[in-house]
């Protein structure tokens, strides 16, 4: 999701084409047809459409949410009202109505403000200026654990047909001795400095500020009994090995997510999540396109002109393809359902394109048959470069 100070900046309506006031169902219908219009699946390589799909992705996850649609339509309004600005500098005086000119909107919906992305629009504002009537503050209990990234590398058919390997990862596990809680005992009471809110309050000037608790760090809760092993975190830096399934039909460069299987959260918060970015080794027959597969398959000359039916490898067991009688150096035959086959998706097909061989050497025999042969074709009047410029 992006952060609310991005929200800003952003007209999701307008990625997904749908009006602000678009019902829940037409947000979505508009979704699923622009994600399949744009999935990297169906563009490999193309970095425009998966821009573009990237762009879809965000808009459905905030205006696709209820909660975070209200949020975000409620910032626009204000947006739009002119109610940031409202509280620029009077004219001829030496007052500001609020925020000094210049005042960044990050500085309340970004980090530096000191609030989570869960943190609610009016809890924001009630804290940022001490008002708010029964606005409730949320400790930020819902802070996960970070996002890890690593690479594999897989040789071509493992690509094509999906494989699962298992991978060693180093990173911040559950603490075994706590279990992830931090505490000996298991148990957490609430914050005696925030008192559970997770935030604490100073007044400057005209303004009561609000800022995470330093003491729990905005969680609102804090730990009597610290494990001796993790020192209260309830993370450890571990080795471990996670078993990667990867999908049929991974393109190279793709990553892969799996979710929480990043690093964990402390005091037994969610885990990130695992992003694992796909190389994918060159085959010495095959070469992709999309969900097609192409081979160039060598061919005699008497096959060529007089026809036949050879063997080509597929990426299962090879299939017989017919050769049509004179059939040029270069043609492409089309053998359907024989590519990629991803899930959910219509299989590939195999292109297998003919090359022409001729031998370097012949002996006496064969010299002699192909002279003629070639006086037969010269005296029934084929001539090779008749139509060449």
């Amino acid at each position: 999701m992006a952060m609310k100070n991005e929200w800003a900046e952003k007209d999701y309506y307008a990625d997904l084409g749908v009006s602000s006031s678009a019902s829940e169902q037409e947000i979505k219908k508009a979704y699923r047809k622009l994600a399949r219009e744009n999935h990297p699946d169906s563009h490999p390589g193309d970095a425009a459409a998966e821009e573009r799909f990237k762009k879809v992705a965000e808009a459905y996850d905030v205006v696709g949410d209820p909660e975070k649609r209200r949020e975000y339509d409620e910032m626009k309004r204000a947006l739009a009202s002119g109610g940031f600005r409202g509280f620029g500098k009077k004219a001829g005086s030496g007052y500001a109505g609020g925020f000094q000119e210049g005042f960044d909107l990050g500085d309340i919906f970004g980090q530096r403000g000191g609030f989570a992305q869960e943190d609610n629009l009016g809890d924001i504002f009630g804290s940022f200026f001490n008002r708010g009537g029964g606005a409730t503050r949320k400790p930020n209990r819902s802070a996960r654990g970070s996002d890890v990234q690593t690479e594999i590398t897989l040789d071509f058919r493992e690509a094509a047909k999906g494989t699962a390997m298992p991978i060693q990862l180093t990173a911040q596990a559950p603490c075994e001795t706590c279990h992830g809680s931090g505490s000996s005992s298991g148990k957490v009471s609430v914050c005696s400095h925030c008192n559970g809110s997770g935030f604490i309050s100073e007044q400057k000037g005209a303004f009561g500020m609000s800022s995470p608790c330093a003491y729990c760090g905005g969680t609102g809760e804090e730990i009597a009994d610290p494990c001796s092993d993790c020192q209260g975190s309830g993370t450890k830096t571990r080795t471990r090995t996670i078993t990667v399934r990867i999908p049929a039909g991974v393109t190279d460069g793709q990553k892969v997510r799996l979710a929480g299987q990043g690093e964990a959260g402390r005091n037994g918060r969610p885990a990130g999540d695992l992003y694992v970015t796909v190389h994918v080794k060159a085959d010495p027959l095959f070469q992709r396109n999309g969900d097609n597969l192409e081979i160039t398959v060598p061919v005699s000359f008497p096959e060529a002109a007089l026809g036949d039916t050879i063997s080509v490898p597929t990426l299962d067991s090879p299939v017989r393809v017919k050769i049509p009688a004179g059939t040029p150096n270069g043609r492409t035959l089309r053998v359907r359902g024989r590519g990629i086959q991803r899930k959910g998706a219509k299989a590939g097909d195999l292109l297998v394109t003919v090359e022409v061989k001729v031998p370097k050497e012949m002996d006496a025999a064969q010299t002699s048959a192909l002279r003629a042969y070639a006086q037969a074709e010269r005296d029934a009047g084929f001539n090779p470069r008749k139509d060449w410029r």
